[in-house]
């Protein structure tokens, strides 16, 4: 909730796409994979015979529903058209498969009202604290990412921020009624979107079929075939598949290519969706700092009273600091120096920095140096910055410098 309060949802936009292709694919993979249980008896073992045919035989039957009832009609949803399908011929046929009872009972009742039994003081705050901070973590990352990608799919712009306190007051009443805490889940809410749902109310539909089947309906749902279910959850896993991901694999840049693998495998082996993605925009970070380091230029030329101009281009950042002091020959330079920031950008402290360094060199050898255009903040963090900068109030910039101390 403060997250969603302070505004902070929108730092979702910082995930590049690549790290939102490996998420996806990532969490693709094991929605499939996890499916390969069904295929398996009590044991471990895997299927044969009779059983293993019926089984594969119902879910290409399941999935050939999904995929073809939208090519001939879109009035009944093809999810619920294939599991009533599945469900009336293993009813009516008797066919011997396995079924969502045979796996756990779903019964239930309504959920207690019930505070937690624990002493409400700040020894069981400084316990409880670092979990609560690392669910919500993970529950923000995965609401939005699942928002971003829904946002896709219907074409329309989600409210992050509201979808955070959404999620933490939900999360806050679930555990007064003996309930854990949740978030966003994007193979339901791709087979919501896929069978026609735009609006909150199909969510809200959602919770309280959800809640009416474990509480009336559990009789009826446990006879309902596994076969149906893994189906349709093998067609949602090929639905969340970026297979454009492939076709983009030529055109994307090396980098792209490897922070989106990254993020596939870590979703797919560590099944940790957030630190997949916390993964993915360090890497992406990183490769970015480092390409924009090389990015910066200075040109070069002596004017007709024989004053040396460096006009730079390009971000001056920590990651570029090194390549700008090298644009600089001091000892062979003129008795005046003009340093001329109008094409790039004074980025963080590391940039200050080095621009002090590189006028103590100057002042060292008797060599007067003026910067031009730098914005107001860049002046004041300057330690000689009244002898050294030429203020042009009509052309300097007016960003802000990435420091603590302005």
């Amino acid at each position: 909730m403060i997250v969603g309060l302070l505004g902070l949802g929108k730092f979702i936009r910082l995930v590049p796409h690549p790290v939102i292709f490996g998420f996806v694919n990532g969490l693709a993979i094991i929605i499939f994979m996890s499916q390969l249980d069904q295929f398996k008896d009590i044991s471990g073992s895997w299927l044969i015979g009779t059983q293993l045919y019926i089984l594969v035989g119902l879910v290409l039957l399941t999935m050939l529903i999904i995929w073809g009832l939208p090519k001939i009609t879109k009035a009944v949803p093809a999810s619920l058209t294939a599991i009533l399908v599945v469900f009336g011929m293993v009813t009516f046929l008797e066919i011997d498969t396995k079924t969502v009872g045979d796996i756990a009972s779903i019964q239930g009742g309504f959920p207690p009202f019930h505070i937690p039994e624990i002493p409400f003081n700040l020894e069981t705050l400084s316990l409880i604290l670092p979990y609560a901070i690392i669910v919500a973590g993970v529950g923000l990352i995965e609401s939005l990412l699942t928002l971003n990608i829904v946002d896709e799919i219907t074409e329309t712009r989600g409210r992050g921020n509201k979808e955070a306190v959404a999620q933490g007051a939900a999360n806050m009443l679930s555990g007064v009624f003996s309930g854990m805490g949740g978030c966003a889940m994007i193979g339901q809410s791709l087979i919501n979107v896929s069978n026609g749902a735009r609006a909150r109310l199909s969510g809200i539909v959602a919770a309280v079929m959800l809640l009416v089947f474990v509480m009336f309906g559990s009789s009826l749902i446990e006879k309902v075939p596994m076969a149906a279910l893994t189906g349709l959850m093998i067609m949602v896993a090929i639905g969340t598949f970026e297979w454009a991901s492939f076709s983009a694999f030529r055109r994307m840049p090396n980098s792209d290519i490897f922070v989106m693998i990254m993020v596939t495998l870590v979703t797919v082996f560590l099944h940790n969706l957030a630190l997949a993605v916390i993964i993915g925009v360090i890497i992406a970070a990183l490769v970015f700092a480092w390409d924009s380091a090389k990015r910066i230029r200075a040109r070069k030329y002596i004017d007709e009273n024989g004053v040396k101009h460096y006009e730079i281009y390009g971000p001056l950042f920590f990651g570029s600091v090194a390549v700008f002091n090298d644009k600089f020959d001091v000892l062979n330079d003129p008795e005046e120096v003009i340093i001329d920031f109008h094409e790039s950008r004074v980025v963080d402290m590391s940039a200050i920095e080095a621009l002090n360094k590189i006028t103590e060199r100057y002042f060292k050898v008797g060599k007067t140096v003026h910067l031009k255009h730098l914005s107001p903040d860049c002046m004041k963090l300057l330690k000689n910055a009244d002898k050294i900068i030429d203020v042009n109030v009509l052309e300097d910039p007016t960003y802000k410098i990435v420091v603590d101390n302005i």
